[in-house]
């Protein structure tokens, strides 16, 4: 069984287009081009809401790494700490904090930079502007 997702990314003009398979057991994986990402119920793999929640803070690192490698600053000694707060009567996610952690010889210059640098993040982005979803069932042609 194949449950295909696919959509426009806006201003880029490229349409994406995803294959999700069920390979056996809780598993199942996303095709993107020529990578498999596999996910799992039973701890072998990330659950797709942990791969979700790690897409927020892994995004933002790439845009804060990327600063950080254009003005030729080191990335040794800095983190990004992802806290997620949850509503307790709704039991969602409310809140995501990100904590750029820098070592004390990183430029002070730059700090607020580095917060700039990871708004620009695409999945927060995402979020921020949510897009439609519209999901439907289509028998698979016999071939």
């Amino acid at each position: 069984m194949i449950l295909t997702l696919s959509g426009l990314m806006t201003g880029m003009g490229i349409d994406m287009e995803m294959e999700i398979t069920f390979p056996g057991g809780a598993r199942v994986d996303a095709q993107m081009g020529n990578m498999v990402i596999p996910t799992n119920q039973d701890g072998t793999a990330p659950t797709p809401f942990g791969l979700f929640l790690a897409s927020i803070g892994t995004c933002a690192g790439i845009y804060v790494h990327g600063f950080c490698q254009h003005r030729g600053l080191s990335t040794d000694g800095i983190k990004i700490v992802q806290r997620l707060h949850m509503n307790p009567v709704t039991r969602m996610i409310a809140e995501v904090e990100l904590d750029i952690i820098v070592p004390p010889e990183f430029p002070e210059k730059y700090h607020e930079a580095l917060i700039r640098a990871a708004d620009q993040c695409a999945v927060k982005k995402h979020l921020e502007t949510p897009p439609s979803f519209n999901v439907v069932t289509r028998v698979a042609a016999v071939v």
